[in-house]
């Protein structure tokens, strides 16, 4: 059987304890950063094995995964911060797990999401919304933000503190992005947690004023 945990986005309370339980009756835990895991793990006194799994695991750490699956054990996949699978490599792994083992028992334990919880407090359409993951760096850039100006809905992305300034720059430059209202979520739950709204331009100012660190949640309006 095969957890997926979510655990904590930055505040460790936020753990359920439907995760710890999951976290405690497994065999082995699947972590992105075992150092970063090991911080959770530690806070609630849950001491498992743990085998790394990132973007840039070799398919034989795959294969190995498959392998502790086909001989019974009951393993827990989670992410550094969030749900596993969302704009995460755990996705992949899944994908990979599914063909060898279609009948395999695998079982989501909810919890947060910094995508879902940036929506909750934007006070934008929520009916029907667009995920849109990271832009791209340099290659696809600007198809990425042409695309959420031809959206009807309301547009969640997410963005880190290196490119956050040419993010809202590049909404601010498009015509029908501009007067959009946005939000802009920085640190979510965490210490310095701070929410700015406004346009493109506005948001881009007050972020201006300030120590651009941490991660960043980017909500465009509906049209």
């Amino acid at each position: 059987m095969l957890y997926v945990v979510a655990t904590p986005i930055g505040n460790l309370n936020d753990i359920s304890p439907r995760a710890i339980s999951a976290l405690n009756s497994s065999d082995m835990i699947l972590a992105e950063d075992t150092r970063v895991t090991r911080v959770l793990l530690s806070r609630y006194g849950i001491d498992k094995p743990m085998l790394s799994y990132h973007q840039h695991s070799k398919i034989k750490k795959i294969n190995d995964i498959i392998g502790f699956l086909k001989a019974g054990k009951t393993l827990s996949l989670v992410s550094d911060a969030g749900t596993p699978g969302i704009n995460d490599p755990g996705n992949f792994l899944i994908q990979e797990i599914l063909k060898e083992l279609p009948g395999l028992k695998i079982v989501p334990v909810p919890g947060p999401n910094a995508a879902i919880a940036a929506l909750s407090v934007s006070g934008f359409p929520s009916d029907k919304f667009i995920f849109l993951g990271f832009p791209p760096h340099k290659k696809g850039r600007q198809t990425f933000f042409k695309r959420i100006g031809d959206i009807e809905e309301t547009v969640v992305f997410y963005e880190s503190k290196h490119r956050i300034l040419k993010a809202l720059q590049e909404l601010r430059e498009m015509s029908n992005i501009a007067e959009r209202p946005i939000m802009v979520a920085r640190e979510l739950t965490k210490q310095f947690e701070t929410i700015y709204r406004g346009t493109a331009g506005d948001t881009l100012e007050q972020l201006n004023k300030t120590k651009v660190l941490g991660e960043f949640v980017v909500v465009v309006k509906a049209k």
